[in-house]
């Protein structure tokens, strides 16, 4: 039976920069591994890896596998699925860690399979149990309204990591570490799923999943014409506009701003809520915030339960007066 040691990211990149949940995963991953006091590491997928390494190390990796092959600087999921499971076979490690982000979601469960491993997935808090030495896992569950701290027993111990869960190290760039080269025995043309076509979405002003401030839109907003106002008040705030389900689907907003289970998942310091019921699949993708506000002409939506404040009134009366008492704050 192997032995099984060490802390593994499976590392992800932009442009041939670390992603920042990759940066929050090396976090975790550091302190989980002084707990254990073993090595942690990170597996790169891609070609010219060496900026994405010497980053990788300043942010708290002992070792980084660099499975270099121009095939991968596409995210392909059959090809990384293989490459992430053969490494794990090869170092096993004690824990592996990887974001709950598209990637992730997608060869996570591909990986745990083939591993015949569990795996907990979205985790909003990792640690070491002193006297087990075992990694408890702790994750939202019931649509975000409860906590569950899960415990692996089979090994590696897997988990996906939500964005903006964890914090990254300060970057010190007098660390040293080593980078492996790994040995990469993929066929992309055997591979039963094959990249097509890839179209970059352009995005302007800040991302989603990275804004301090989210206006947040849902039916109540009742048409395409009226997000006008969420997005003049995202802009003052220096955020970005998101939306439930329903706007998405009626076509009145793009799919790729949907917030909630089947959406992104966004941690900002202020999330305000227009128009929203709150359904445990919506609040699922914003619970994090840190400070929620809701306005709705309902006053039992349920939206009311987890905001910190709420204004019970049409938003097409609130909201001006909002966006106006803001401008007069910041400007």
């Amino acid at each position: 039976m192997a032995e099984y040691k060490g802390v593994l990211i499976c590392g992800e990149l932009i442009e041939g920069r670390l992603t920042g949940i990759s940066k929050e995963l090396l976090g975790i991953g550091r302190k989980l591994a002084d707990d254990l006091g073993e090595e942690l590491s990170i597996l790169l997928m891609g070609s010219d890896l060496s900026n994405a390494a010497r980053e990788a190390i300043a942010c708290g990796a002992n070792k980084v596998y660099i499975a270099a092959q121009p095939l991968l600087d596409n995210y392909h999921c059959d090809a990384c699925t293989e490459v992430a499971t053969n490494l794990c076979r090869e170092i096993a490690p004690s824990v592996f860690l990887l974001g709950q982000t598209d990637m992730g979601r997608d060869i996570a469960p591909r990986i745990a399979a083939r591993l015949k491993v569990a795996l907990a997935v979205d985790c909003v808090e990792l640690r070491i149990e002193p006297d087990t030495k075992l990694l408890i896992q702790t994750r939202p569950v019931y649509g975000g309204n409860a906590l569950a701290e899960v415990v692996s027993v089979t090994h590696p111990q897997m988990a996906t990591v939500r964005a903006k869960s964890m914090s990254p190290l300060e970057p010190d760039e007098s660390r040293q570490g080593e980078s492996i080269p790994v040995k990469v025995e993929v066929d992309i043309e055997t591979m039963k799923i094959k990249l097509v076509e890839r179209i970059k979405q352009p995005i302007e002003g800040v991302k989603l999943e990275d804004a301090d401030a989210v206006v947040a839109g849902g039916a109540g907003i009742g048409s395409a014409g009226n997000f006008a106002m969420l997005e003049e008040l995202a802009k003052l705030l220096k955020g970005a506009v998101g939306a439930s389900r329903v706007p998405c689907q009626e076509g009145w907003v793009s799919q790729s701003i949907e917030i909630g289970q089947t959406g992104k998942i966004v941690t900002p310091n202020i999330y305000i809520a227009i128009g929203i019921s709150g359904a445990v699949q919506h609040i699922a993708g914003c619970l994090g915030s840190k400070c929620i506000v809701a306005v709705n002409k309902d006053p039992d939506a349920n939206i009311f339960k987890v905001a910190d404040f709420g204004i019970v009134a049409d938003y097409k009366e609130a909201l001006p007066a909002f966006t106006e008492k803001c401008k007069e704050i910041i400007g």
